[in-house]
């Protein structure tokens, strides 16, 4: 994939016959990149132990991928993973940041010395000229359920352009799963909603005695706003591992070294999980992901780190998972199937958030078959 034109970022336009969207820079840099030029955030994702461990530990316990070799970091934000990277040996580190975080990176590139390795350049991936191939491509691109943000569109043009043939990505592989779960955050959040509901019919009454409008044939929208708001919004959430009550399952696996734009717009995945809690709810569905650093065949980690972001009781990250309530919730048993289809397409008004559909079939433990489920959420 060449380098996309100063309009364009990764996507699928149906105006376009499934070639990249074309998205104005402008609006894409205050939707979303704007946010990563402040330290605060930067602070964030640095605070996060899980995500720190797992990169540092990559990087320090395979430094036969980093020394004397060319690195490029796409999407450096403070530079840590350049600095590292420089630490573990590379003969040259070229850090890209698309926003003005990159002026902070370069402090912190010369407060460590390092300023005769690592070179910070601003300016997004799509746009920017490397002098030479690189050996190896590390990037911290996962947003929330992996791949909000689309950030991997940036890290597949990077590799495209810059990878060398024997070149290593940083993160390998990836992986998206779901489980079913319970939660209580189902009647917050339809609580929420009827209370917004009733502020309204109060605003209602009050527009028509006080100025004589009748506001009755607005009600239909704004219920539908709200529901989409309060009811058929992923929620951002760490769950406990108790939550989860049946078997978790993977809905895409990623090879961060062949996988295309084309294979991650659109999320397909018909997968099969067990209820393993006796008497309890099926309040929806849980998602997270999972990263891997194996190298590549040829030329394989010395040591494989995992990075995940599944539930944990000690070890939550700023990622933590995605939720996906159903209203109402459905009861259920242990050893009843759940037979679910998930889809997983890309926002048409901001290719950076995401729409996803869950089908899903019970088979009681008895045999009896319920009703088919269908829902559709947002990710926002």
């Amino acid at each position: 994939m060449g380098s996309f034109p100063n309009n364009v970022v990764g996507g699928r336009s149906a105006a376009n016959n499934g070639g990249p969207s074309v998205v104005d820079k402008g609006v894409d840099f205050a939707q979303y990149f704007c946010t990563y030029s402040f330290l605060y955030h930067q602070k964030e994702m640095l605070s996060d132990r899980v995500r720190m461990d797992a990169y540092f530990n990559s990087i320090f316990q395979n430094k036969h991928h980093f020394n004397g070799r060319t690195v490029l970091d796409v999407g450096t934000g403070s530079g840590i993973l350049a600095i590292w990277s420089a630490q573990a040996g590379a003969r040259k580190v070229y850090a890209v940041e698309a926003t003005k975080m990159a002026e902070h990176a370069r402090l912190l590139v010369k407060a460590n010395n390092l300023e005769g390795v690592v070179e910070v350049i601003e300016g997004s991936i799509e746009d920017i000229t490397l002098p030479e191939k690189v050996d190896v491509i590390i990037s911290e691109w996962m947003g929330y359920f992996l791949l909000r943000e689309s950030m991997f569109d940036s890290v597949i043009c990077a590799r495209d352009r810059w990878l060398k043939p024997t070149g290593v990505m940083y993160p390998s592989h990836a992986r998206m799963w779901i489980a079913p779960i319970r939660s209580a955050l189902g009647d917050q959040k339809m609580s929420d909603y009827e209370l917004s509901m009733e502020d309204w019919y109060g605003f209602m009454d009050d527009t028509k005695t006080y100025y004589g409008v009748d506001m009755s044939v607005l009600t239909k929208p704004f219920s539908e706003e709200q529901r989409k708001y309060y009811l058929k919004t992923s929620l951002w959430n760490n769950l406990h591992p108790n939550q989860v009550i049946g078997s978790a399952a993977i809905v895409k696996d990623i090879d961060c070294l062949t996988a295309t734009v084309e294979d991650i717009v659109e999320v397909k995945a018909s997968v099969s999980s067990s209820i393993t809690v006796e008497n309890t709810w099926l309040c929806g569905y849980g998602g997270w992901f999972d990263v891997h650093f194996r190298g590549r065949n040829e030329d394989p980690a010395q040591q494989e780190i995992e990075l995940t972001t599944a539930p944990s009781m000690e070890n939550s990250t700023h990622w933590g998972q995605q939720v996906f309530i159903l209203h109402p919730p459905i009861r259920a048993n242990e050893g009843d199937n759940l037979n679910v289809s998930f889809s997983m397409n890309r926002s048409k008004e901001n290719h950076r958030l995401m729409e996803v559909e869950f089908g899903c079939e019970i088979t009681q433990y008895s045999g009896k078959l319920l009703p088919s489920l269908r829902n559709k959420f947002f990710i926002e």
